[in-house]
């Protein structure tokens, strides 16, 4: 195989260097009420070095301020810019994400253990309103610490990136906090909210009431002889694991009440065959040398179409994923067992993520095209991986498409964001330490940032018609483009489909102490023509992934859906964008107000679902 390095090109900004106010200092807001007003820098960037320091460590603590209220109606949203257009399809748009992370007893967490708060923005364009409504997911974990008589919070759970600093520590084994805060799923009329590690909730799409866990993979895991659509691939010969799972699964199970199989938050939907995709990995995989993940298959009824489940001999860390016509593509991020860590997980003096780190042992990272369907399995060996030639830790995956031409030979075309194992720290993720229970900007604008923190790549790999490969390239997603970039998102129609177009979330890096994170544009990249095009929110405003809203024949004829987090005026508003227009001075459509006393923190995923969807 020849292999070809990505050379990571730093773009010459000012290194950060934050000096944050003394601990004593601060005393930051668990939640910014409608008649509260923080003295806070002016909102226009300072010229001063220690203004500008402050400013942003206050704007970085403003995205992630808890936000209590709930409605209980729907609220008109003011149109402030513009106006929505007649042709915006009928429909709503979902975002998820944590809305609390402080309790009334001194406790936070970390923004990835936050209760999941859904928001979603019903858009009528022949009407030319949008009405919000905002509700946290009444998960279990959320039913137990929340009181809605007195509204009192007190956190009990620890989750995976927490530690109680007035709960309990000691003993404590309620680890797996599903807060369902991650990601937005509406399929066959029904919609979810989803949770790195646990099943999906389901919610009522009207009144964003909770209905309850739904138990999606639980009735097609049980034992049953293998076929067509439920076939399992291992890796024979390694009877010490197998002693080990089985030692491990009773105090997995058992005692920190982990599900044997562990949901992904990130799906897939492929649109050309009206499936849903979903993926799993087994609980004990977090603390063994192997990798387990199960792929499945449904109709737009749940029906299982097909399961497959794969064992790889691998220590690995799958947040996000692919698939093709052919082939399941994972990016496999190599870990490791943290001994010393793990034992003091386990006994509560630090979070449970802290049993694991990062494995840069390798210069290469491994990409395993698994067999998606029967005709597939013997080109090659799914169990040996193509290895890319950079060492990346991917985040999120934009999309994967294969074309093969008359000889049978195939071109594998993926588009992920991917930072360095020098950067990514489980402990650290957002600038969260858990031992004072507060958020650092630097982490996420580190020195070199643009080396270090998540960029958009492409990937290529070329198969020859027996499946071998013959090449694997790994380059910018643009030769245009090096600023830190994540969350690419395309028209979900071209799911597994030769797709032109990415969005993204970046940054303008015009902020001297916040150069790479929060983001503060949308980037578009034509990928044929290897341009770029961006559209920057403004002076201290950030924004969170966006969404694409199809309206047309064409790949990118259709609206931009991003939030607003303009947090000098503690305000959040939703911006319409017209996709084919970013980069020019009319690419805003329209910029509606929510109200103040709804301002929201920081939302994760969104899903974009028509009426009739």
């Amino acid at each position: 195989m020849q292999a070809k390095a990505f050379n990571f090109i730093p773009l010459k900004l000012p290194s950060p260097v934050i000096k944050l106010p003394p601990a004593q200092a601060i005393s930051f807001p668990d939640h910014v009420g409608r008649d509260m007003s923080i003295s806070i820098p002016n909102q226009e960037v300072s010229t001063s070095v220690e203004e500008e320091k402050m400013a942003a460590y206050w704007d970085y603590q403003f995205l992630f301020v808890s936000q209590r209220s709930e409605t209980v109606n729907p609220v008109s949203l003011r149109v402030i810019e513009g106006s929505i257009p007649s042709d915006f399809p009928l429909g709503t748009y979902y975002l998820t994400g944590p809305g609390l992370f402080r309790d009334d007893h001194g406790s936070t967490v970390h923004p990835l253990d936050g209760h999941g708060y859904l928001r979603a923005f019903t858009i009528d364009g022949v009407k030319g309103e949008v009405k919000f409504m905002a509700k946290y997911i009444e998960t279990a974990a959320q039913v137990e610490e929340h009181n809605r008589e007195t509204g009192e919070w007190r956190f009990t759970h620890r989750g995976p990136f927490s530690v109680l600093k007035n709960g309990e520590k000691i003993g404590n084994t309620k680890v797996m906090k599903n807060v369902a805060n991650t990601s937005v799923l509406r399929w066959g009329g029904r919609l979810f909210c989803l949770w790195e590690g646990g099943a999906p909730y389901e919610i009522d799409s009207r009144s964003l009431d909770t209905i309850g866990r739904f138990d999606l993979i639980d009735g097609v895991d049980g034992s049953s002889t293998p076929s067509t659509s439920d076939r399992q691939r291992r890796v024979d010969g390694d009877n010490i694991l197998d002693l080990a799972t089985s030692i491990l699964k009773p105090i997995l199970y058992g005692v920190f009440k982990m599900p044997s199989k562990r949901l992904l938050s990130h799906y897939k939907i492929d649109a050309s065959r009206n499936r849903l995709l979903m993926m799993s990995c087994n609980a004990e995989d977090m603390l063994l040398p192997r990798s387990n993940f199960t792929f499945y298959e449904f109709d737009y009824n749940f029906k299982i179409l097909q399961k497959q489940e794969f064992t790889i001999p691998e220590h690995l860390m799958i947040h996000d994923w692919a698939f093709t016509d052919s082939h399941y593509i994972l990016f496999g991020n190599r870990i490791k067992l943290d001994i010393l860590g793990s034992m003091t997980a386990v006994c509560g003096f630090t979070p449970m993520i802290t049993a694991l780190s990062v494995n840069p042992s390798k210069s290469t990272s491994p990409i395993y095209l698994l067999p998606r369907f029967p005709e597939h399995e013997e080109r090659r060996d799914w169990k040996v991986p193509i290895e890319a030639p950079s060492q990346m830790w991917v985040l999120h995956v934009g999309n994967a498409f294969q074309e093969t031409d008359h000889n049978g030979n195939t071109q594998i075309q993926i588009q992920a964001s991917g930072g360095s194992y020098k950067w990514f720290n489980f402990e650290k993720m957002f600038g969260y330490d858990w031992r004072s229970g507060k958020l650092d900007p630097s982490m996420m604008n580190a020195d070199g940032g643009n080396k270090l923190l998540p960029r958009l790549i492409q990937v290529s790999i070329n198969l020859d018609a027996s499946g071998n490969c013959e090449e694997c390239r790994v380059n910018p997603l643009s030769d245009q483009w090096d600023r830190v970039t994540d969350f690419p998102v395309i028209n979900k129609d071209f799911g597994g489909r030769h797709n032109t177009y990415v969005y993204a979330a970046t940054s303008s890096g015009f902020r001297r102490e916040l150069p790479h994170f929060p983001f503060d544009s949308v980037v578009k990249f034509n990928t044929a023509e290897n341009t770029t095009q961006t559209w920057s929110v403004g002076t201290r405003r950030f924004i969170g992934e966006t969404i694409f809203v199809s309206k047309g024949s064409d790949e990118d004829d259709g609206y931009l859906l991003v939030v607003e987090y303009a947090v000098s005026k503690q305000m959040c508003y939703l911006v319409i964008l017209d996709a084919k227009k970013v980069g020019e001075t009319n690419a805003v459509v329209a910029r509606l107000e929510v109200p103040k006393h709804l301002n929201f923190p920081l939302g994760f995923h969104g899903f974009w679902a028509p009426m009739d969807y």
